[in-house]
């Protein structure tokens, strides 16, 4: 059982302190933790709060970028995928991808063949399946639907899909079970400084407005498109180090189509793509530059318009209605700052020191947070970092030995409960099902499922009020449950998660 707790973070001072809940800093921590260091994680949200919980869902190795010649990010993301396929076989799961041509399409079909050829020679032996050649009469066999005129044909090629806020989550959570202290809620104000080096931070509990002070020999900052605001912090005259670009999704009842595709937009060429997701579909995404407030990142008509419009082209027979919509939500990426066409901006990270000796982390994708975290502390440590390339700890993955990754045992099934609800839990939380499991002999009512609309029940609620730090409706509704992806026309899914809540005083 973990209980968010921060009195502990005035005890004494700390080997590294991270601010950021984002998956890069809580791949840090967890790292950190896992490598003998004292750690502090701090997020003034919560955990995937931001962009790492607003994402595509997607673990790739970054197809499109082969366009940019960048062949050693495409590789190291590639191996990273197989990392987190490996690891995370509860919350990463390969997935096919279609891309179909036209002969309007800026691509040729002969570009795409060589790209996908490429992108399987560089994957090595981190590959997942070998790419397929596909006709035209294949696309409209396995996409029902599809537009034909002027189809020439198509490739299917392989990457992987995964639950973005609850991989971020799950580092979090190792972090804290192998020592360190880590909450949500709590944020830092302005750092610490002895003789110009950052010792640590001045931070506010922003629950209960405690102010209290964090320090540590080693400070990391880890908050994505908060970046420049931190920099700021520290030199009002520090040049921007961040661009940040807003990447939209809409969550479309039903599924559009039984396999991911790939959409080229035939006005400026960018990607997208639509894909099945809880038994709905996912658009996206956009990449647009933004300037507005970095707490309230939100989907406009204009974003919208721009992914159904495509979409529309390439799945004619559907109206794609806004009533259909079930949610949408936006992202900021923390790219690296470079100028030019934003979706053409390099997606490498970049790990630099302040004056103050504060470490930042800049950039990347989300696929690669292993590496950026191992990069980061190969700065912080002196000693040798443990190998994470095999065995890579995570919550969900245990009691697995490390010589047995991605081992779950078979999930038993208790009287009474649901075949089909006991095997969502180990799809959702990998071996510590049992832990959620645990809540049907202390709380009378936690078999119950929450709403019709889903397999959720009770338990998982109170699981993550006492075991996952959740605080606040959003924090199970989005990023513990992800219960806003199903469409629950009567609003009881998110009733019954307020009614638990309301008992532990939140």
């Amino acid at each position: 059982m973990l209980k968010r707790d921060t009195l502990k973070f005035s005890r004494g001072e700390y080997d590294l302190l991270v601010i950021g809940g984002g998956i890069n800093g809580a791949a840090i921590a967890n790292l950190g933790a896992y490598n003998g260091l004292n750690v502090a994680l701090i997020e003034k949200n919560d955990f995937a709060g931001g962009t790492s919980g607003k994402s595509t869902k997607l673990l790739h190795g970054g197809l499109r970028y082969l366009a940019n010649l960048e062949f050693d990010l495409v590789r190291e993301s590639l191996r990273e995928r197989m990392i987190q396929l490996t690891n995370a076989p509860h919350l990463a799961k390969p997935l096919g991808f279609i891309i179909p041509a036209y002969q309007t399409d800026r691509r040729p079909l002969w570009m795409l063949r060589l790209g996908v050829a490429l992108y399987d020679w560089l994957s090595g032996k981190f590959l997942i399946e070998k790419h397929r050649r596909l006709s035209a009469q294949d696309v409209v066999n396995l996409l029902p639907g599809i537009e034909a005129t002027n189809l020439v044909g198509g490739v299917l090629y392989f990457d992987a899909q995964m639950d973005d806020a609850r991989i971020c989550l799950e580092n979090a959570l190792s972090a804290a079970q192998q020592g360190a202290h880590v909450a949500n809620y709590v944020e830092a104000r302005a750092f610490i400084k002895e003789n110009g080096k950052a010792v640590g931070v001045e931070a506010v509990d922003l629950l209960s407005q405690r102010l209290f002070q964090i320090r540590a020999k080693r400070v990391v900052c880890a908050v994505g498109p908060w970046t420049n605001q931190v920099l700021a912090k520290e030199n009002r005259n520090t040049a921007p180090k961040v661009r940040t670009t807003k990447g939209i999704h809409i969550v479309y009842r039903g599924k559009i189509s039984p396999h991911a595709v790939v959409i080229s937009n035939q006005k400026d060429g960018r990607i997208f793509f639509l894909i099945p997701w809880k038994e709905e579909s996912l658009i996206g995404t956009t990449d647009t530059d933004y300037q507005g407030n970095l707490d309230d990142v939100r989907a406009d008509d204009g974003d919208i318009d721009y992914l159904f419009s495509e979409a529309a082209r390439v799945f004619p027979h559907i109206a794609f209605d806004r009533q259909k919509i079930i949610t949408t939500f936006a992202g900021l990426r923390p790219l690296v700052f470079s100028p030019g066409n934003p979706s053409r901006v390099s997606r490498k990270h970049a790990i630099e020191e302040s004056y103050s000796k504060t470490i930042y982390v800049m950039g990347g994708k989300y696929t690669t947070y292993r590496k950026i975290a191992e990069d980061v502390l190969a700065k912080v440590m002196k000693s040798k970092l443990k190998d994470t390339t095999q065995y890579y700890p995570l919550v969900g993955n245990q009691p697995s030995s490390p010589a047995s990754p991605g081992h779950i045992p078979e999930p038993e099934f208790p009287a009474g409960l649901d075949v089909n609800v006991v095997q969502a839990l180990k799809e959702l939380y990998g071996s510590r099902y049992t832990e959620v499991l645990s809540f049907l002999t202390t709380k009378e009512d936690a078999n119950q499922r929450i709403c019709s609309c889903s397999t959720t029940i009770k338990a998982q609620v109170y699981y993550a009020v006492e075991s996952e730090m959740a605080c606040r409706p959003e924090d199970i509704m989005e990023r513990r449950l992800g219960l806003v992806y199903h469409s629950c026309p009567k609003g009881d899914c998110r009733k019954a998660v307020q009614a638990v809540l309301s008992q532990y005083g939140f």
